[in-house]
């Protein structure tokens, strides 16, 4: 699979990015999830977005959301794969660079993420642990996770 990654703070994405991520999330969180929920929370402006493209199409994606705007430490949010690139292991990939550009970005701080439960083993493979209670976000299980 040959990817292409970039990673731009908002203000630096083009108008064609910025539809391709909010179509991506659309499909995955809105459509797939069946979760009518508003998906631009105004934590886009203040974050980075890392993109990994195939050709001219969005295949995976996350935010790198800024140290006190969702918890105290930075996070990754809004981890998305493309439905038909499921199970290419690009998700972990996606996930072990998010990691590496959010230190890159704010140094080795710890990183908290809001994760899907049914995600809980994934995100354990890749150092986080439960640091929450099971919470219920939009009808689906949550819980908060830390890597530190």
């Amino acid at each position: 699979m040959n990817i292409t990654w970039k990673i731009k703070h908002f203000e630096e994405l083009t108008v064609h990015e910025l539809y391709a991520i909010l179509r991506l999330r659309s499909e995955v969180f809105v459509v797939e999830q069946n979760c009518v929920f508003l998906d631009q929370d105004n934590k886009d402006q203040a974050s980075h977005h890392l993109m990994g493209w195939q050709d001219d199409r969005l295949t995976a994606y996350t935010r790198i959301v800024p140290p006190g705007l969702a918890y105290d430490d930075p996070s990754i949010g809004r981890v998305v794969t493309s439905p038909t690139d499921r199970g290419s292991g690009i998700g972990k990939i996606l996930m072990e660079r998010s990691i590496a550009e959010l230190y890159t970005i704010y140094g080795p701080l710890p990183i908290r993420i809001g994760a899907q439960l049914y995600l809980k083993n994934f995100y354990e493979s890749l150092g986080f642990l439960q640091t929450s209670e099971i919470y219920d976000e939009d009808g689906i299980d949550h819980i908060e996770m830390t890597r530190k």
